[in-house]
């Protein structure tokens, strides 16, 4: 039985889009999406003719979405069909079916959303790399600030030296004191492994990263909005007056993308982590963090006009339900297999993964489906990314359901001739962590 048959995967989408644009003509349409002084996301692509504006605005919404959260931006520049360009516009406006979208990143970028209908020439795409990563030299101290607990790192010319891991609640704290507190605790105890004298420290926190500054991460879901920026978007940064040395501050799934990419000694990795919901980083053929948002959860995967709505964006379809816990407990039911509702959602994983460990089949179902899945966005994701290898992390993608899972992924992308590989980082990776690869930063 083939689970979630209405699944209608939003590569399969754009492939069935083009072919229609080939049989029935086509007209040009730009996009650019500005995020910062020399960072702009540009693609040209075809859509059909104006008459058939209800589908090309489908279409040409799905894309803009995916370029808002991947890649991250306050300015949608568009060309072409004026009936489009004016519909995407109302649907991207503060009042419109993606305000949550416009509200986000206007509170990401600290600017208003604005959408503009270009005349002109179109700005052209441009990147604004950081090269990271191998900086062994020296005394360097990496902290990890993850949702249940933080960890350093303390290296000597990248051989560690120290590192502890310590339980926190950020989360359940409102003033930004406990967080700060907690981020010095565990500095100052990698500082005094290290005799009291550090050359750097690195930073990789959960949420999202604009220039060093945190603009907004669960970590601190609960300290109120209006201390946002004099507490909680330098708390990384301001460490550098406080220890006299550079900070460098990334978003978890980039570190954890240049953990993996150290591992295979190449770039044009994309990690993802699969777990409670969807984390991603990318680091490009040279080694770089590009600036890219990489809020992959975000990005719709699915573009079944029924599919699942996220509860936060309201929108359907969107990546954190079709690789996480919740597309394993989503599909459980209709795999045939009742899981207690008292449980937690880590639970319900548990419990599903343990019939998988014991080959049972309307488990494994599951995870081949979630393989299904996994391919088929990795190939929506490689029209935004140039993207070669994979990196998997996360708790979906252990056991005998994350080994049917990757088989039949990996299977389906060679099919497609995808020229991407899927790897599991190796045990050192795993042991170190994230704090290690910080203390590169």
């Amino acid at each position: 039985m083939m689970l979630d048959k209405n699944y209608y995967p939003m590569y399969q989408f754009k492939l069935d889009f083009e072919k229609e644009c080939k049989e029935s003509g086509s007209q040009k349409f730009e996009i650019a999406l500005k995020r910062g002084e020399k960072e702009v996301a540009y693609k040209s692509l075809k859509i059909l003719p104006s008459e058939r504006i209800r589908e090309n605005v489908r279409y040409i919404e799905r894309i803009v979405k995916t370029m808002i959260w991947a890649y991250g931006g306050y300015h949608l520049y568009l060309k072409g069909d004026k009936g489009v360009i004016d519909a995407i516009a109302k649907i991207y406006s503060k009042k419109g079916e993606r305000k949550f979208d416009v509200n986000f990143m206007s509170d990401v970028f600290q600017t208003p959303f604005v959408v503009e209908n270009v005349k002109g020439r179109m700005p052209k795409e441009t990147r604004k790399p950081k090269l990271v990563g191998g900086n062994t030299k020296g005394r360097r101290i990496g902290f990890d600030a993850g949702g249940s607990d933080r960890k350093v790192t303390a290296c000597i010319d990248g051989k560690v030296v120290f590192e502890k891991e310590v339980v926190w609640h950020p989360k359940l704290n409102e003033d930004p004191k406990y967080h700060k507190a907690g981020i010095l605790d565990s500095i100052n105890m990698g500082l005094e492994a290290l005799g009291g004298k550090v050359d750097a420290i690195g930073v990789s926190s959960a949420g999202i990263v604009i220039d060093d500054e945190l603009r907004v991460a669960s970590l601190f879901i609960k300290v109120p909005k209006s201390m946002w920026k004099t507490h909680v978007f330098r708390i990384y940064k301001d460490l550098e007056e406080h220890y006299g040395v550079p900070v460098n501050v990334s978003n978890d799934g980039d570190v954890a993308a240049l953990a993996g990419a150290e591992f295979l000694k190449s770039g044009k990795v994309l990690g993802l982590a699969l777990g409670t919901s969807e984390a991603a980083g990318y680091i490009d053929k040279d080694m770089h963090i590009v600036g890219y948002l990489n809020e992959l959860a975000f990005v719709p995967v699915d573009a079944n006009r029924f599919a699942i709505e996220d509860e936060w964006s309201k929108d359907i379809g969107v990546g954190c339900k079709y690789h996480s816990q919740d597309a394993v407990i989503k599909l459980a039911p209709e795999a045939g297999i009742q899981i207690d509702e008292k449980l937690s959602l880590a639970e319900k994983l548990k419990v599903v993964q343990g019939l998988a460990n014991q080959k049972d089949k309307r488990a494994l179902s599951i995870f081949d489906r979630l393989g299904d899945y996994l391919a088929y966005s990795i190939m929506w994701y490689k029209e935004f990314y140039d993207i070669e290898k994979v990196v998997l992390y996360g708790r979906v993608v252990s056991g005998t359901g994350g080994d049917t899972l990757m088989a039949k992924a990996q299977n389906l992308l060679d099919s497609f001739k995808a020229g991407v590989k899927l790897v599991l980082p190796d045990e050192m990776t795993r042991r170190l962590g994230q704090s290690y690869t910080a203390a590169m930063l």
